[in-house]
């Protein structure tokens, strides 16, 4: 039996809400039992908080119904499981954290539980963020819902097939280096990665303290300005939060983009691209023209670069922020140690996966005596030069717009064990990390029945354009309404 997903957008759920039409009990009830009909084959969540999901949702209908309701109150969502959630399992991915049970709530959880949205439960990832296929995770693989062969993409893939499927309408991620953006190409929704600062890190476990950024996952650009307005803002108890007076995101979704500039890069459309995928990205291009936007070709000289880059900071990071899991303060601890480098040796590599291992030694190696100059330093000065190839791009520039990954969802198993197929997934999405600038993701079209991403790129804390470029493209395309055929598992 087919399975037909919900196709209501944030907005029109809380309207339906509001009128009466449903309430939140029902939206929470029908969520928990698509999840529990679909979930064994997605692998989608690691785990379900459904008392309290159902207790919350009776709360945000007495506060519909005394007239206290925003535009999120009442509707369920979804958190990765890297955002800590008072007195829910909060794992990362990583047997490390399997029965780590936070005491208290990340400032993203506790903004949209202030908004009113109900949390279901939290989705699956790749252990500590690190991969770019969600195969690296403890729990087992998720599935693409497009095609069940393939992999939904990485880190956040959990949170983009959840979605994709229609278990929840929204939920959120985290990019540290596309975690965000190439999962929600992969499966055919819309993903943003907010400006380096924007969104808050606090109780957000920590990959690459420099790179890592919360976003919001869901259908279309309209429904991730609804959530970035909840979840953006100045957190006093996080020290890379920055302090900038709120936006209304929603409102600016309308402005012209009549004389946009936009700006593409000669670097993303050579070899390594996929054909097909790059006539659909040039086929947006041509709609955005329409709508009166220019098009200029533009180059990010370094962009090979980013790799190179990336993959010496971010594991050297890692190696910094995953030594306190030594089986002694917390974390998984191994059986009858014989000794304290018993202790600690066993428990890292019974706590660990093989990816994360692989990172924390190369970064370990990055910085470690007689290497920090020739390695991590030499890393940080290419960052700064691909940061200064966007600003020189954006003085002729409004927007830079792209693919977000080279093909469309590769299969199960075909790359993992080849680290630099794996990690070449990334070659458009990293470099935004490096230079900390806003990006999104936007479905642009199918290539043999699979989701193809269009990428926007914008200057700090441009948010407010990428987001009326994508929805203004939404509004004369449906890519973002499309929806997987789901059957019943037999």
């Amino acid at each position: 039996m087919r399975l037909e997903i919900d196709p209501r957008s944030l907005a029109e759920l809380a309207k339906a809400l509001a009128s009466g039409e449903t309430s939140s009990f029902a939206l929470t009830e029908s969520a928990l039992a698509r999840i529990d009909a679909l979930d064994s084959e997605l692998n989608s969540f690691i785990s379900i908080d459904r008392e309290a999901a159902l207790q919350d949702a009776k709360t945000a209908d007495a506060r519909i119904a005394s007239g206290d309701a925003g535009p999120l109150t009442g509707i369920p969502i979804a958190h990765k499981d890297i955002f800590c959630t008072r007195n829910l399992r909060t794992s990362c991915g990583s047997r490390m954290l399997d029965d780590f049970i936070p005491p208290y709530d990340a400032t993203v959880v506790e903004r949209l539980r202030s908004a009113g949205a109900v949390l279901i439960g939290k989705t699956n990832m790749d252990e500590f963020a690190m991969g770019s296929s969600n195969e690296n995770s403890f729990y087992g693989p998720c599935k693409n819902p497009w095609d069940r062969k393939r992999v939904p993409g990485g880190s956040s893939g959990g949170s983009a097939a959840a979605v994709a499927a229609g278990l929840v309408a929204a939920a959120t991620g985290t990019d540290t280096g596309g975690s965000i953006r190439q999962p929600a190409a992969f499966c055919g929704i819309t993903g943003l990665k907010p400006t380096y600062g924007l969104v808050s890190r606090l109780g957000m476990i920590a990959y690459a303290s420099s790179l890592d950024q919360g976003g919001p996952m869901a259908r279309s650009a309209e429904d991730c300005a609804l959530l970035l307005e909840a979840m953006a803002g100045h957190d006093v108890r996080d020290s890379t939060s920055i302090n900038r007076p709120p936006e209304n995101y929603r409102a600016q979704l309308q402005q012209s983009l009549e004389g946009l500039r936009i700006g593409i890069p000669k670097e993303y459309f050579g070899e390594g691209l996929d054909s097909s995928v790059a006539r659909i990205i040039e086929d947006a291009l041509t709609e955005y023209e329409a709508m009166g936007a220019t098009l200029q070709e533009i180059s990010l000289p370094r962009t090979a670069l980013s790799i190179p880059a990336y993959y010496v900071i971010a594991p050297a990071e890692a190696s910094t922020n995953l030594s306190r899991y030594d089986g002694v303060r917390y974390g998984h601890r191994c059986n009858s140690p014989k000794d304290l480098e018993d202790l600690y040796t066993r428990s890292r590599e019974e706590g660990f996966g093989g990816e994360v291992q692989r990172r924390i030694l190369v970064g370990t190696y990055a910085l470690s005596s007689g290497y920090y100059d020739a390695y991590y330093k030499k890393a940080q000065q290419v960052r700064r030069l691909i940061a200064g190839d966007f600003a020189s791009a954006f003085e002729s520039v409004d927007v830079i717009a792209g693919p977000t990954t080279p093909g469309v969802a590769f299969e199960l198993g075909s790359k993992t064990s080849d680290p630099t197929a794996m990690y070449l997934e990334d070659i458009y999405t990293l470099s935004v990390n490096l230079a900390g600038l806003p990006a999104m993701s936007l479905p642009a079209g199918f290539s043999d029945g699979l989701p193809v991403g269009l990428q926007l790129i914008g200057q700090h804390f441009d948010e407010a354009r990428l987001l009326a470029a994508a929805h203004q493209f939404q509004q004369r395309s449906d890519w973002h309404r499309q929806t997987p055929e789901l059957e019943l598992p037999a």
